[in-house]
């Protein structure tokens, strides 16, 4: 029996485009860590894509309808997991529903099972929440597999290449001491200090970047502001 290509007046690419963003909002609120910039993040971006949708309208996806659209072992699948961990690890660590999430959808998409691997034998902390920092030397080469992967993104659909753009900011954040009554509270150092995925972030930031560039140029649409 033939599928249609059309799900709740969607058309193929829209569908897709609507679990990607459902699965993404999912990870986002698994730790209940979900700030009100993430929100308005995946909020603009859905309202943006696909207007007349609200993140109430999303649900969350289940295997069938992953493997559905972004097929078994594919680089469309791939892509997708990448995205994943790239917002899973984006501050640094990684809960213990988080990692589920990813090595789930690893193991139904039958992709980056190796990457889930090494994050699954990093050592935790006592709540067990998995610590990525990069001014450690007990596990040097930890994240070696999980960079060389993250470099391999190159965002095919111009959506998801714009929401990297938005969700990865654009200049590495200062460090700075935050003061109460004139007393220094806390030093917080600098993101690429904090997050060894940084200069990752800022690679795939560009990729993107150029990906719309020549999207838009040829269609004729101005630049992403």
């Amino acid at each position: 029996m033939a599928t249609s290509p059309f799900i709740d007046g969607l058309d193929a690419t829209a569908a897709r485009q609507r679990l990607w963003l459902a699965a993404l909002h999912q990870l986002a609120i698994a730790d209940g860590d979900f700030s009100p910039g993430e929100k308005q993040l995946l909020a603009d971006e859905l309202t943006r894509q696909l207007p007349g949708l609200s993140l109430d309208d999303l649900h969350h996806p289940g295997a069938p309808a992953l493997v559905h659209r972004f097929g078994v072992g594919t680089p469309l699948a791939e892509d997708f997991l990448r995205s994943a961990v790239l917002v899973a690890l984006a501050d640094g660590h990684l809960s213990p529903i988080e990692l589920e999430w990813l090595r789930h959808w690893s193991e139904v998409l039958q992709v980056g099972q190796a990457v889930i691997d090494d994050l699954l034998n990093a050592p935790t902390s006592r709540d067990g929440t998995i610590d990525i920092r990069c001014d450690t030397d007990q596990h040097p080469g930890l994240l070696d597999g999980v960079r060389r992967w993250l470099d391999g993104i190159e965002p095919a659909d111009p959506a998801v290449a714009r929401f990297l753009v938005r969700l990865i900011p654009a200049q590495c954040p200062f460090e700075r001491d935050v003061t109460l009554f004139g007393w220094k509270v806390v030093h917080i150092p600098p993101m690429c200090k904090i997050n060894p995925l940084y200069e990752q972030l800022v690679a795939l930031r560009f990729r993107c970047l150029c990906r719309l560039e020549a999207c838009e140029g040829s269609a004729g649409q101005p630049p992403l502001p």
